[in-house]
């Protein structure tokens, strides 16, 4: 990915006239690009990599794969947060890590925490660098070094079980390199988040990813079947079966454990026949209240498509609508979207049951059309994200998640938390939401949010943040749903688990990680 924004240069296209009017009309933005820096300009901290640490980490990869290099140390600087992508643009020198190490398989990524761990240098495991809630900063707390350990060489496929439907893929491997060579075997795994087309396997799993398929195929910790995680403390192998009795399930430790406990460099996981067709169908609603309930309805009644999105209606006429219209059906309100997947029989039979659901609920069919616009474009809106930068908007998102009894209310405090806290910083607000995943007794929310940049954007941004933790927390949400918690999260996690809690997680990273050099300031509070 490029190293000051998402994605590849290919998919960065310049906003249209009639965006850049209304940002002008709503936030006074000129719609004139603020100026970026090429990458060799971009001053970074001097490494504090010694020159014996450098030997003895090329000892266990060689000296290929320990890389000082200037590019390779920007590129592992952070993730793909708004808060990232800010600071890679600011002036001035940037933190980075002191080196980035390619380890090759399992028993280097060992070698190299045991000799990390033996000489104080701090750990950031790296898959596809896109964490969005700075679980990838190199933070090097206590630590004068602090490394990132880029998994990209473990990349295969080690074993396929087609009786038993599972696969054997290495953490290194990104979503759609999984997907090409799971096809080869008429495969599937079925995750597709937003960020699939950068992000690694490894990254799924540790971080919980739920992908935009999650109502058909669950998320990425419902496909895990068995990991093999490296620690400073030797290899932990889990996951015998399908399903145990044999004591709480160690698995659930690093699902999760976003390098703080751990790294995964092999992940056994469910897979499926690749889908015989797709079915689409969209759907319009008076209100987002009415909406939700369609869903709620729908997957209650164990009728879920394999993609069930609900858009209320900031961002359905904001991001969905073209003058009112939507391939080429009108829509009023809230636009769902449901896609099917699956053979023939089956397709036909849940959509049925589905259909006549949503329509009971109060929802209008509008046909294929806007279903197959949204799956067209489902990777593409991070690229809006940079060209809003670009043009001195504010655009961040933030998800969470509760009982559906607890919907209604829990989206209003978000959303009011948000507006009052920009609004009062001297900027308007655009707030957009979205259900993406939805359970038989909740949903996920997933909010957007727009504002014109001010003098300070990290500093405007992170008193927005901290006003909606806190309505998170005191509305009784949960403070992530699938973006993980990384270092932005991090102090709502005492709220989250409680004070006992918190002292069970130290417990056992102190058993796996004695030192404390894997991922510092992330997670575990």
């Amino acid at each position: 990915m490029v190293w000051d924004a998402w994605g590849i240069p290919a998919g960065h296209k310049p906003l249209s006239a009639q965006v850049r009017n209304l940002l002008a009309q709503v936030f006074g933005i000129s719609g004139d690009p603020l100026a970026r820096r090429d990458e060799g300009d971009v001053p970074l901290r001097a490494s504090a990599l010694r020159q014996d640490a450098r030997a003895g980490l090329s000892a266990v990869v060689g000296a290929a794969h320990v890389s000082v290099d200037h590019d390779d140390r920007l590129r592992h600087a952070g993730g793909k947060s708004t808060p990232d992508l800010l600071r890679r643009r600011a002036q001035g020198p940037q933190d980075a890590p002191d080196a980035v190490v390619f380890p090759a398989d399992h028993e280097q990524v060992l070698a190299v925490l045991a000799y990390c761990a033996e000489n104080a240098v701090a750990v950031v495991p790296f898959g596809g660098g896109t964490s969005v809630v700075g679980g990838v900063e190199p933070l090097r707390g206590r630590f004068a070094t602090v490394i990132a350990l880029d998994l990209r060489r473990l990349d295969t496929v080690t074993g396929i079980d087609p009786i038993s439907g599972t696969a054997v893929l290495g953490a290194g491997l990104t979503g759609p390199r999984a997907e090409e060579l799971l096809a080869a075997h008429g495969l599937s795994l079925g995750h597709f988040p937003q960020s699939f087309q950068f992000a690694s396997i490894g990254g799924f799993a540790a971080t919980r990813s739920s992908g935009q398929a999650s109502a058909g195929y669950g998320r990425f910790d419902d496909m895990v079947q068995r990991l093999r995680v490296a620690t400073p403390s030797g290899t932990m192998d889990m996951g015998r079966a399908p399903a145990s009795a044999a004591g709480p399930d160690l698995r659930e430790l690093f699902v999760g454990s976003e390098g703080t406990l751990g790294v995964i460099t092999e992940v056994t996981v469910r897979v499926h026949p690749v889908p015989e067709t797709t079915a689409y169908q969209a759907w319009s609603f008076p209100d987002f209240a009415t909406g939700a309930a369609a869903l709620r309805a729908v997957v209650q009644a164990g009728a879920a498509p394999t993609v069930l999105r609900l858009s209320d209606e900031a961002e359905t006429g904001v991001n969905l609508a073209r003058a009112g219209d939507i391939g080429g059906a009108a829509v009023t309100g809230c636009l769902a979207v449901t896609t099917f997947e699956g053979s023939a029989a089956h397709v036909a039979a849940r959509s049925a049951e589905a259909y006549d659901l949503l329509a009971a609920a109060g929802g209008k069919a509008l046909g294929e059309t806007p279903a197959r616009e949204w799956e067209h474009g489902r990777f593409a809106a991070p690229y809006m994200r940079d060209a809003l930068l670009d043009l001195g908007v504010l655009c961040e998102t933030l998800e969470t998640a509760t009982n559906w009894s607890n919907l209604s209310e829990l989206k209003a405090k978000v959303t009011a938390a948000l507006t009052d806290s920009l609004t009062a910083q001297g900027t308007p607000a655009l707030v957009m939401c979205h259900i993406s995943h939805s359970y038989p007794t909740g949903a996920s929310l997933y909010f957007t949010v727009i504002a014109k940049q001010l003098d300070d954007p990290i500093a405007q941004w992170h008193r927005a943040k901290n006003a909606v933790g806190d309505a998170i927390v005191a509305s009784g949400g949960t403070i992530t749903h699938h973006h993980a918690v990384g270092a932005d999260h991090r102090p709502w996690m005492s709220a989250e688990i409680g004070e006992l809690g918190v002292r069970v997680l130290r417990a056992v990273k102190a058993e796996l990680d004695p030192t404390g050099i894997l991922n510092p300031g992330k997670l575990v509070p």
